[in-house]
């Protein structure tokens, strides 16, 4: 017999009083009841029930074997559950906030297909750089790239690599020359991201050591990655940004690509969501189609 259905079986007869009731709850016959009972007690050598012609009882024994029984049986159940889930239809609404250009580029899209995919799915998508608490906010799900900072309560997956690169419009190179080496930017007017005063500095990994970190020589400060590209292709200076935001630009010849023998520096992107016991579905199935899709996009 298989343990779990007669373990199934003893826990009813236990919490209906009989093996009559059981029978009758399970379409069982009452000898068949009374077979899975004797199988766990050959099995585990002990007896489970006191039994007479008007009563049962349980053993010592078979009181601390039930309430082990219970709690398999809800394990089970909760594995059902999840796999239930995992194959149920997401539906409902998923909140998801995330960087302004980086998530209208590249996030939007892809949610936007998912929910596409999956008519009973609502989405709620929020564009803001910086990151909002996820618990008084009430998003579900938040896409940062960078840097994260140490959150308690907040569980995190990389998602994408994006590669940062220098580069530069031909009319600004044929007027100012080509830099060849990291230490010649400094020679060069700069487009530079800044936000609240702050001014972020052109990384590149070195192989042996601490990475170089440099800020060129800049009258342009932006705080919008898509308006540097602009500026960088209009030939006011060199520009330091994603790969995947200026492929187009690079294909089409409106800005080149410098420093093609530097490792490019690569900014992680991340999904974030507040520790759960259970993930919805909707969510997870969200942070795996990110997973999947945004690499090729890096790439």
């Amino acid at each position: 017999m298989d343990r779990l259905t007669s373990m199934a079986v003893f826990v009813r007869a236990v919490d209906l009083g009989s093996f009559a009731a059981a029978a009758a709850a399970l379409d069982l016959s009452g000898p068949m009841v009374g077979k899975h009972v004797r199988f766990l007690e050959e099995h585990l050598g002990v007896r489970l029930l006191n039994r007479t012609t008007r009563r049962q009882s349980l053993t010592e024994f078979g009181r601390a074997y039930y309430e082990r029984c219970r709690a398999v049986l809800a394990e089970v159940d909760a594995a059902d559950a999840l796999a239930a889930d995992q194959l149920a239809e997401p539906r409902g609404r998923l909140r998801v906030t995330m960087p302004v250009l980086f998530g209208r580029r590249c996030v939007a899209p892809i949610l936007l297909d998912l929910a596409r995919q999956h008519p009973a799915l609502e989405l709620e998508l929020s564009f803001s750089d910086p990151l909002s608490d996820l618990a008084e906010s009430g998003c579900d799900l938040a896409v940062r790239t960078g840097d994260l900072q140490d959150m308690s309560g907040v569980i995190t997956r990389r998602l994408a690599r994006q590669r940062m690169i220098v580069c530069a419009a031909p009319s600004y190179l044929a007027a100012q020359g080509t830099p060849e080496r990291v230490a010649e930017l400094q020679q060069h007017q700069a487009i530079i991201y800044g936000r609240t005063g702050r001014t972020a500095p052109w990384r590149f990994p070195r192989p042996d050591g601490p990475e170089q970190q440099i800020v060129p020589p800049s009258r342009l400060r932006l705080d919008d990655l898509e308006a540097i590209a602009d500026a960088a292709a209009a030939g006011l200076g060199l520009a330091w940004l994603p790969s995947w935001l200026v492929r187009e630009r690079l294909a089409a010849g409106t800005l080149v690509r410098l420093l093609p023998d530097e490792t490019e520096f690569p900014y992680d992107s991340h999904a974030l969501w507040l520790q759960t016991p259970q993930l919805p579905r909707k969510v997870r199935l969200a942070v795996d189609t990110l997973a999947a899709a945004l690499p090729k996009l890096m790439a």
